[in-house]
């Protein structure tokens, strides 16, 4: 099934497919119409529907999300006239269980339209790359697998407000042992202040302080 509000690029892949696939593909319906493209889907019982991303409201994110809630098994791929991360994301976060150009020719989509059939998952390798690179760490997430376990914990205890004291008493180190340490974790973090470093545990979803961190911590967890 081809859902593409192009109907000249529907009539195409109609016409060429089945010579170019050997009869192995064939087009058993298309529609311009995004908010048809499920109940179509379900009539012709489809294995794949080709899905245009740019279509006019309700668009071919919803259809593809349509499609997937009227017909689970069949599978979805997603197409766009441009390499799109966020768009890719977005059809595939919307069931779709692939992405490609639309300005492949025929002969280059029925290997993937039969490897999706078959289960697999395919997307252009730049776009993969693209879009694991976009997925990386950032700086300050990547901070935490640095750190040392006994960093992580005094980071937490930091970040829960526990005086110097109450540190001491957790660590079992003394009240100097712990500025020490307390300095030589803010310089990691490359912030300044106790409180820049509670931002920061925040921003990274560093997790609270099984131990509870100490007096203050407690009465935090208390309020």
């Amino acid at each position: 099934m081809v859902i593409d509000d192009h109907p000249l690029f529907s009539r195409g892949l109609s016409l060429l497919l089945p010579p170019v696939s050997e009869g192995r593909v064939r087009v058993v319906g298309t529609t311009d119409d995004a908010s048809a493209g499920a109940a179509l889907v379900r009539r012709h019982m489809a294995d794949v529907a080709v899905v245009d991303l740019h279509m006019p409201p309700p668009g071919g994110v919803r259809a593809i999300a349509a499609i997937r809630r009227a017909a689970p098994m069949t599978r979805i791929i997603a197409l766009s006239g441009l390499a799109e991360p966020d768009a890719a994301l977005e059809a595939l976060r919307a069931g779709a269980a692939g992405f490609l150009p639309k300005t492949a020719t025929p002969e280059a989509l029925v290997l993937p339209l039969l490897a999706v059939l078959d289960g697999w998952s395919v997307i252009p390798e730049p776009l993969l790359r693209q879009l694991l690179a976009d997925s990386a760490p950032s700086d300050d997430q990547g901070i935490v697998e640095r750190l040392t376990s006994e960093d992580r914990r005094l980071w937490r205890l930091v970040s829960a407000g526990t005086s110097t004291v109450d540190i001491a008493t957790t660590l079992h180190v003394s009240e100097r042992t712990v500025k020490r340490l307390v300095a030589n974790l803010l310089r990691q973090l490359k912030v300044a202040t106790r409180v820049e470093a509670a931002a920061l545990a925040g921003r990274v979803g560093l997790e609270a302080d099984p131990e509870g961190g100490g007096r203050s911590a407690a009465h935090w967890s208390r309020g």
